[in-house]
């Protein structure tokens, strides 16, 4: 369980979402009790909302679009600095419909960041499962990885 991996290790977690809306934050503050663990959301639906609510490059959107490692890393950074949190994560993605060649949907990034140490990013491609689906998926992974940082701090 998230909550009480990140209580016993005195984190707060932080968000930063784009293709999930709120999802994320969502699942964890579903738990009661979990305002001891979860420090703030940040939903970023857009490039403006990323710039201005997390200090993503405008350089970052432009050279790699919304949909990429370097703003998903970008995101977590920015929550991780902007909040209270010791441990962000980020999702940016295409949840779906629709997609091009270059940024299929399901394609999801993530980024994970974590006091003091490196920031973690990957790109996952769920496939064109649909919508719900997709962000399902990716609510999960994010999760996991946080998670995964919380085992070994």
């Amino acid at each position: 369980q998230t909550l009480d991996a990140a209580r016993a290790k005195g984190v707060r977690i932080a968000t930063a979402e784009s293709c999930t809306g709120g999802l994320i934050i969502r699942a964890l503050t579903e738990v009661a009790g979990s305002s001891d663990v979860v420090e703030r959301g940040f939903v970023t639906y857009s490039n403006a909302a990323k710039r201005e609510m997390l200090g993503v490059s405008p350089a970052s959107l432009a050279d790699h679009g919304a949909v990429s490692e370097q703003v998903a890393r970008e995101m977590a950074e920015g929550a991780l600095s902007r909040s209270e949190a010791q441990i962000a994560v980020a999702v940016t993605g295409i949840a779906g419909p629709g997609g091009s060649e270059y940024k299929p949907e399901g394609r999801v990034c993530f980024g994970l960041a974590v006091e003091g140490r490196e920031t973690r990013v990957q790109t996952i491609d769920f496939g064109p499962r649909g919508r719900s689906e997709v962000r399902h998926a990716t609510i999960l992974t994010a999760l996991e990885m946080v998670q995964e940082a919380l085992a070994v701090l």
